[in-house]
Order: C-alpha cells, then structure tokens, then sequence
C-alpha cells in the first residue's frame, strides 16, 4: 500500500505536466485549455491528499510506538 501511494503521486505530477502542455496561457478558460486548467487542478488535490495521508500515517505510527 505504501508503494502504491507514491505510485498515485507520480501518475498525478504526469498529468500535471501533459495538462500543462495542453494549456493555452492566453485563453486559460477558453475550450480545451480549460479542461487542462481542471485536470491540472485535480491532480495538485490527488498530491495534497494524499501528502495528508502519507504525513498522517506517519503520526500514527510515532504515536503507536509511545
């Protein structure tokens, strides 16, 4: 589960770099680039959350050895 986690991650930062080619910074919410502007978006959500999680399982385990 741990490696499948950072897995997640990685496939989230591809996403931001494919969206970020799509994205037409001179009409962001215009047609695709908006698309891209969302899955952008989307992706930097799956990495906090999931930044939370790895940070919160480490918590857990400091607090379990006590």
């Amino acid at each position: 589960m741990k490696y499948f986690r950072y897995v997640l991650i990685s496939i989230a930062v591809i996403l931001i770099v494919y969206n970020a080619t799509i994205l037409d910074f001179n009409a962001p919410l215009q047609g695709d680039s908006q698309i891209a502007l969302i899955g952008i978006l989307a992706s930097a959500s799956v990495i906090v959350l999931l930044l939370i999680l790895i940070q919160a399982e480490r918590v857990k385990q400091r607090h379990k050895g006590r």
